[in-house]
């Protein structure tokens, strides 16, 4: 390749691609420091619904959006487009851009782009209802039977060709967890770097006194596992449980809660926060992909009692550890927490706040930023390296 026609040494022209903008949730934090690394970059999403006060993490910037933003019930039903999206994704034109990003958990990372162009795929999950949690998702859906339930499942057949095909237009792959990249080599075959997500560490304090009671935190959907915490409290009517959140399994929950177990609801930032630096620990008994909450919990100083898989066990260090954060139970259920709280009051001594608040450092924003920053500008050499060879 002649010099007049040598690719740029930087990416010029940036575009980010997001499955949706609705709310600021994990995903979104992902969004927020990918533009604070490229904040020249264009957004690109199936729809954008968020809030006029709730647009400061994409810095008040215009999204391109696709066609299923202007269909109807789009506001509150976009998730009923699933089967559009894969089409919807392939109507963007990134054609101009150098360097394409797709921050994605269901479609984004299908964008179609060329030889010339890098598409780098930070992903946060192959599509879960499309794979290993389609049975869970079908159950839970009420659409493992019936008419509805075979159209349900010939389209998620359809979407894991889709889904699988389009993997091969992603040049890498950046993974949020371990437990993510196994996913991801089960689903495409194709590795990919870790880059954890950020936590905002910094808007948590510090404390080491605690008090007596443990704390749990969560939207009240069946995989989160608010129900079996309550249940494991009730055969332990001698500690005190507090729950904040709020969702669809509330009043069933809340009708098996004892007297030492005291539901919240739904509470501001401040309310959790206070809860979370005070309390023994944090109970978490689901299995997440990453789970931001035991790290905001470790940034207060406090231990977390966990379902030992899934990013629990990148994010918590256990007590094999010279310098614990935290108890892992491997069963999720009542008679395994039990036991899980039993060995923390064992060696609570050995699990210090300072450990737990230096063990949180390590997925701050700062060193999201470093780690992506670093992938990208890797990537891009490569990418160069290999366009200046042919």
């Amino acid at each position: 390749m002649s010099p007049s026609i040598a690719p740029n040494p930087d990416p010029q022209r940036v575009a980010i691609v997001h499955d949706w903008l609705v709310t600021y949730a994990g995903a979104e934090r992902v969004l927020e420091q990918m533009l604070a690394v490229f904040p020249q970059a264009d957004i690109f999403s199936l729809v954008d619904f968020l809030p006029e006060g709730g647009r400061a993490f994409i810095h008040d910037k215009p999204v391109n959006t696709s066609f299923i933003q202007r269909l109807p019930l789009a506001r509150s039903k976009y998730r009923n487009y699933l089967p559009l999206m894969p089409l919807a994704v392939e109507q963007f034109d990134l054609s101009r851009y150098d360097l394409v990003l797709s921050s994605s958990h269901a479609v984004a990372k299908g964008v179609l782009t060329g030889p010339e162009q890098l598409h780098l795929c930070m992903c946060y999950s192959p599509m879960r209802y499309a794979w290993d949690l389609q049975h869970q998702y079908l159950q839970e859906s009420g659409l493992d039977r019936g008419a509805k339930g075979w159209l349900a499942k010939w389209l998620l057949h359809k979407m894991r060709i889709w889904d699988a095909r389009t993997a091969n237009g992603v040049d890498e792959f950046m993974a949020i967890s371990r437990f993510i990249a196994r996913r991801i080599w089960k689903v495409y075959r194709r590795e990919s770097a870790l880059v954890y997500p950020p936590v905002d560490v910094g808007a948590f304090e510090l404390r080491e006194d605690k008090e007596d009671f443990y704390l749990t935190a969560s939207r009240m959907v069946p995989y989160k596992k608010i129900e079996l915490i309550v249940e494991a409290f009730a055969e332990m009517p001698g500690k005190r449980l507090i729950v904040i959140g709020d969702g669809p399994d509330f009043a069933r929950i809340k009708a098996k809660a004892g007297r030492n177990v005291e539901l919240l609801g739904y509470q501001p930032f401040a309310v959790l926060r206070d809860h979370m630096q005070r309390a023994q620990a944090f109970v978490f008994a689901a299995e997440e992909d990453f789970g931001i909450a035991p790290l905001e919990a470790q940034a207060c100083g406090t231990p977390v009692i966990a379902y030992g898989k899934g990013g629990a066990l990148e994010t918590i260090r256990g007590l094999g550890d010279a310098a614990p954060t935290g108890v892992f139970f491997f069963e999720q259920s009542s008679a395994a927490i039990c036991d899980a709280l039993a060995r923390f009051e064992q060696h609570r001594q050995r699990i210090l706040p300072g450990n737990c608040r230096e063990n949180a450092q390590r997925f701050s924003p700062e060193c999201f930023r470093e780690t992506f920053q670093a992938f990208v500008e890797q990537a891009w050499a490569r990418h160069v390296g290999a366009r200046r060879a042919n």
